[in-house]
């Protein structure tokens, strides 16, 4: 499966990063639409991810060389990200963005939609909501997909391939103590205090403990020093 987004900060970076780290087992790869002429690469902060995706991927742009990053070019080229895929999935999304306008696109280029719920406070959770409301596939985890994809296939160890292959959840048994850390954490990030605050641990017991969830898959650490639970036994 190959993950296609527009190179920007955050979500579509991350969709990038996350396809290129599975490329050396798996020869999956990754497409990036940019709205600027391919000898230019914005956000800047992204030119080693870019040089990395030219690699073993592909960047596309329907712009000529030396198109500099113009606000209106960005909305225009999330068409060719939808219609490059099978499906979109919205991660995050104000009620008026730029991933809502992709949505918005495949819904018309006859895709499917798929987006993922997050808390009713955030304000980049709003657009998620709205989709779901209009009849998106609500996205727990990645089988979510993959279970309304057709022929939805994924390599097995011995590099053969069969179809809806599972992703698997770390089977990892947890103790009471981590079972509690994970109920006070949630699935918003939390910091440290805050979740120090609703566990009642001391500062040591705590950071060990988080220690471990992390190493074992079922917590994720941040920026900012915060943490986010992965899954739930």
């Amino acid at each position: 499966m190959t993950v296609v987004s527009g190179l920007a900060l955050g979500i579509d970076g991350a969709a990038h990063e996350g396809a290129l780290s599975g490329y050396a087992h798996s020869g999956w790869s990754t497409v990036a639409v940019v709205g600027t002429g391919l000898d230019r690469v914005y956000p800047r902060a992204h030119l080693d991810l870019a040089h990395r995706i030219a690699e073993r991927g592909v960047l596309i742009s329907e712009y000529p060389l030396g198109t500099a990053p113009h606000s209106a070019n960005f909305p225009k080229r999330n068409r060719i990200i939808s219609g490059l895929c099978k499906a979109t999935l919205v991660v995050e999304a104000a009620l008026k963005s730029g991933s809502l306008i992709t949505a918005r696109m495949a819904v018309e280029q006859g895709k499917d939609v798929f987006a993922i719920p997050g808390s009713i406070h955030s304000p980049q959770a709003r657009g998620c909501h709205a989709l779901i409301k209009q009849g998106a596939k609500l996205v727990e985890s990645a089988q979510d997909i993959l279970d309304e994809l057709p022929a939805t296939s994924s390599p097995s160890s011995d590099g053969s391939v069969g179809a809806g292959s599972s992703v698997a959840a770390p089977s990892v048994e947890l103790s009471s103590l981590e079972l509690g850390l994970l109920n006070a954490l949630g699935f918003e990030p939390t910091s440290l205090d805050m979740l120090q605050q609703r566990s009642g641990m001391d500062t040591a017991t705590l950071q060990a403990l988080l220690m471990g969830l992390e190493l074992s898959g079922w917590v994720a650490r941040l920026p900012g020093g915060k943490f986010q639970q992965l899954g739930r036994a």
